[in-house]
């Protein structure tokens, strides 16, 4: 038996002594990290928000197995945020629906959860009615015409049911139950709060398609709630990618138990405390890119030196070279070489020492 066929579903009950410590390491972090980041200033937090929130997207994502492309991701996120972004690209519907989704989870949190708003994350996800080839029931409760809801692994005659969802003739009471309690003023904790909501919804498994991705969404609504913050500074999906597999064990494990969901409650909290610390990253870079700019306030630089420094300090993927900068910034490779010989010659860019069949640039920090 799975949870939702016992009798007393969703009644989850768990020992509350088991997570003081850890919920209140959490509390501890939350506030720190929302004092730090009131002291930056308007502009750097701006910048700090845009990282996180790009870091989320790419990173809900990747744990079902899409990858998007950072940089649309950051302009489309920037776009919606109102940011000027230097280098700004355009965007893929599918990167416009994920970000559409998350800013309204995140931006909007204190507002109601209903059907309609769901429905609405669901047909951003999906514009095209497809999940990949395949031709999905969008914007509407799933209707399991070719059989039951099922996660399963294996060969084809020997599969494994990891997990088997409520039926879909279940699915509008479950969810009318659902987003009473969610939209409900907290009895508990609203990070214990945000723990269950991403257990109870990925139990429902509602949807065709898209889950994962929206049980995410509204984790990170439910923790927004919790800062009473609608600004991001760390990232819940960031650090599920890392751990995904013991994240499949853990709901597993706690889809086949008992109500009683402490083990899940404390892997959950153990993710989140890590997510909390590996901000410190996050916050270092943002201020290294601000020292930067600070330094070279009056270095005269073009716009295609400006934009390539940017896209240097927020995820550049691979070595930069003469090709690469020409490639980027739709000029020649001449043009490309003097581009990046003049900040060699301002101490902004140094050669690699690794040698290789071309020269490599890095920054000057």
């Amino acid at each position: 038996m799975f949870i939702h066929q016992k009798s007393e579903w969703p009644s989850f009950y768990w020992d509350e002594a088991l997570l003081s410590q850890r919920l209140g390491e959490v509390r501890h972090l939350q506030g720190k990290l929302l004092g730090k980041m009131e002291s930056l200033g308007f502009e750097l937090q701006n910048e700090a928000l845009l990282d996180t929130l790009t870091l989320d997207v790419l990173k809900s994502t990747e744990i079902e197995g899409e990858f998007l492309n950072p940089e649309q991701v950051r302009s489309s996120i920037a776009r919606r945020l109102g940011m000027e972004l230097a280098g700004a690209v355009p965007s893929d519907r599918n990167v416009d629906g994920m970000v559409d989704m998350m800013l309204d989870a995140t931006q909007n949190c204190f507002e109601l959860l209903t059907t309609d708003r769901l429905f609405g994350w669901h047909s951003a996800l999906f514009s095209s009615g497809r999940s990949g080839m395949y031709k999905i029931l969008v914007g509407n409760w799933r209707e399991d015409t070719t059989g039951p809801m099922q996660v399963v692994s294996g060969a084809l005659g020997r599969e494994i049911v990891h997990f088997q969802a409520p039926g879909s003739e279940k699915i509008p009471v479950e969810m009318e139950r659902f987003m009473i309690w969610f939209n409900a003023k907290a009895e508990t904790d609203e990070v214990i709060k945000s723990a269950i909501a991403h257990l109870w919804f990925v139990t429902i498994h509602p949807f065709d398609d898209g889950n994962g991705r929206i049980t995410r969404a509204l984790t990170d609504m439910l923790l927004a709630r919790s800062d009473h913050s609608t600004q991001r500074f760390y990232s819940m999906s960031a650090q599920i990618r890392l751990e995904r597999k013991s994240y499949y064990d853990i709901l597993e494990k706690t889809q086949r138990g008992d109500l009683d969901i402490t083990d899940w409650l404390i892997w959950f909290l153990d993710c989140l405390l890590k997510s909390l610390k590996s901000t410190a990253f996050v916050l270092a870079k943002v201020l290294e890119k601000a020292s930067f700019w600070q330094k070279h306030r009056a270095t005269s630089l073009n716009d295609r030196q400006r934009s390539m420094l940017n896209k240097l300090f927020d995820g550049f993927e691979g070595k930069l070279n003469t090709s690469k900068w020409a490639k980027i910034t739709k000029t020649s490779t001449d043009t490309a070489l003097r581009d990046i010989q003049d900040l060699v010659n301002k101490d902004i860019l140094k050669k690699e020492e690794a040698g290789g069949r071309s020269t490599n640039y890095e920054l000057i920090l």
